[in-house]
């Protein structure tokens, strides 16, 4: 540990000062809103998924079970595609008005008004889902097409009371064991366990988050006896069998291409872009040894993924020769491109993105880099996309550790989705279909798209499956999971003697 990182790390009261069922949490990002409809976003469900806001069902992560009641008590699909939830009983929001069907209605239908922009809206594209009351405690939904994982997608839809606006909130109420009792932007957050959650009452009392963008500076705080878990280190700080645990991580790293705008528009260039980029070289150098060059938007462990879709050869030479050809077509090659990447994303990621420009403009492509913030990342990664942009590439993570394609294929690759980079009927075709299938049928469709939209449309740029690293103090029984990079549940946390 550095003085430096020791000294960043002082600004706090020492975990060992606080009440010793209180926990100090070290994130790597600032946290910009929190708003339950956006929890699907990593840094946003760290802090309310399942705290603050919970969903009526849950993907078990840490055993077998499959996915769990969390809200709803129980679910069945009907004859005619319809999906009926009972609602759990004796359930009370954080300012002590009852849960019933009525706020699920509302928080399903808040989640899909024009007027905001919800981030849980995105893995319903295609679809036309209509939540019925059918009394206090049980709920239909009616979906077009009919989806067979409907209770899957919907542990992703935080529930709020019926009263919410229709508006991002800046003090979320919820039926977590939780309640946001602190929120000074740039400082700190605190969570505080409330009175009158239907569960069990978690053994963490209170949970304090701040942000440092050095992930030094957050293994050094738990080092200190300043934090008790910093979720994200990078692999070089993870030294500590004792405290430091690799996990699998669902995040895909990519470089998301806009197929609308030159020169990216023509395949040639996205193909070189692809050929430009020497992916072994960052294994086990600034990407962790054990992460994987990725050939899916998903991780290996999804439904369908496709194991004869090859990583694209390094080859600069052939990427020149691409972007040669194409300019004797007149396409212009020579555009400047940027790359427009999240500070702190993950770890390493400056010197990641440097060396993909390197690679890039050594292939013959002028690029230039910009580290951005959160807010102004979303801008560009999501529709509407800026008209005056210029030609850009997105650096971005997406995370699907839900087990289907469905939770990426849409708002990646549909022409309607919305962060694609395309617009092809065929893909919008293998999307639909898969989306409405079942069993092999399915899995053979979801194949086939990652094939297509790879090799044939070559619509972005794979990078890697990452792996994970957190350090968790010795007195705190916690360990992370594929899950950790977009929820850390405050119940899940014990403490050891």
């Amino acid at each position: 540990m550095t003085w430096g990182a020791l000294l960043l790390a002082t600004s706090l009261t020492p975990a060992w000062a606080q009440d010793d069922t209180a926990v100090t949490i070290v994130l790597n990002e600032e946290v910009d809103v929190l708003e339950p409809c956006m929890a699907t976003r990593s840094n946003i469900g760290r802090v309310i998924l399942g705290n603050v806001n919970e969903t009526l069902t849950e993907l078990d992560v840490r055993g077998d079970g499959g996915l769990m009641p969390r809200l709803a008590e129980s679910w069945e699909q009907r004859e005619d595609g319809s999906w009926r939830f009972n609602l759990r009983q004796g359930v009370t929001f954080s300012d002590g008005t009852a849960f019933d069907a009525q706020d699920v209605k509302h928080s399903f239908d808040r989640v899909f008004d024009p007027t905001i922009t919800c981030e849980s809206a995105r893995y319903f594209g295609g679809m036309t889902v209509t939540a019925n009351v059918v009394d206090d405690h049980t709920i239909d939904f009616v979906v077009d097409p009919v989806q067979p994982i409907l209770p899957l997608l919907l542990s992703l839809v935080t529930i709020v009371p019926a009263e919410t606006p229709i508006e991002f909130v800046r003090d979320p109420v919820g039926t977590g064991p939780y309640a946001v009792t602190e929120w000074s932007p740039g400082q700190q957050i605190v969570l505080t366990r409330r009175d009158g959650y239907w569960g069990a009452a978690p053994a963490v009392t209170q949970a304090t988050y701040v942000v440092r963008t050095d992930p030094a500076v957050r293994a050094a705080m738990v080092e200190a006896g300043e934090a008790d878990i910093a979720p994200t280190i990078s692999q070089d700080d993870a030294t500590n069998p004792a405290t430091d645990f690799p996990y699998l991580n669902s995040e895909t790293v990519y470089l998301r291409l806009d197929a609308s705008q030159a020169p990216v528009s023509d395949i040639r260039v996205r193909r070189a872009i692809n050929m430009a980029i020497d992916r072994e070289a960052f294994i086990g150098t600034l990407v962790p040894q054990d992460a994987l060059l990725a050939t899916a938007i998903y991780p290996p462990t999804t439904q369908g993924w496709n194991p004869d879709v090859p990583v694209p050869a390094y080859d600069p030479e052939g990427a020149k020769a691409l972007l040669e050809e194409a300019r004797a077509d007149g396409v212009a090659v020579d555009t400047p491109i940027t790359i427009l990447a999240r500070t702190a994303n993950f770890p390493n990621v400056t010197e990641v993105m440097e060396a993909i420009q390197q690679m890039m403009q050594e292939a013959g492509f002028t690029v230039e880099l910009q580290m951005v913030e959160v807010a102004e990342h979303e801008v560009y990664y999501s529709k509407p996309y800026p008209t005056d942009r210029g030609a850009y590439i997105i650096a971005a993570m997406h995370d699907n550790r839900m087990g289907d394609p469905s939770f990426s294929a849409y708002f990646k690759y549909h022409s309607e989705g919305r962060q694609s980079g395309i617009s092809d009927p065929k893909a919008d075709d293998l999307i639909t279909r898969a989306s409405a299938a079942t069993g092999e049928e399915r899995a053979q469709l979801w194949s086939e798209l990652q094939a297509y939209v790879h090799d044939e449309v070559a619509a972005d740029v794979l990078l890697f499956h990452m792996v994970g690293f957190a350090r968790v103090a010795e007195s705190i029984d916690w360990t992370p999971t594929i899950a950790t990079n977009s929820q850390l549940q405050l119940s899940e946390i014990g403490f050891r003697n």
